[in-house]
């Protein structure tokens, strides 16, 4: 059993879920942008993939810059408050298989968990 956080807008987050289809795994689709996760998921998604609070955010997406959140001084609490609050800011997209979790961006790193 699989897990991804997927935007079907997003052509990595489509190209990832093939591959899980295609590996024979079940795979639960969260779409996030819908179903948003809460602070503590976003924490422990994130440290379970290895990787900073920062590095889960999509910096491109207007709000990001609307919020100030490039500055150095914003701190974890804060970044995950604004992912909660604006998940279009999660990086996409993140997988659980049993073999970890990780971002996968680009997305031949959901290789390392298949």
């Amino acid at each position: 059993m699989a897990v991804i956080y997927h935007n079907p807008r997003c052509g990595t987050s489509r190209t990832v879920l093939q591959a899980l289809q295609d590996h024979g795994h079940e795979v639960e689709i969260i779409e996030y942008l819908k179903h948003p996760l809460g602070r503590e998921a976003l924490a422990d998604l994130i440290a379970a993939a290895g990787i900073s609070v920062r590095e889960a955010m999509r910096s491109k997406e207007a709000v990001y810059a609307e919020l100030g959140l490039g500055d150095p001084a914003v701190g974890d609490a804060e970044l995950l408050q604004a992912m909660e609050t604006h998940p279009i800011l999660m990086n996409r997209p993140f997988v659980t298989t049993d073999k970890g979790t990780r971002l996968c961006r680009p997305a031949e790193v959901v290789q390392e968990i298949l």
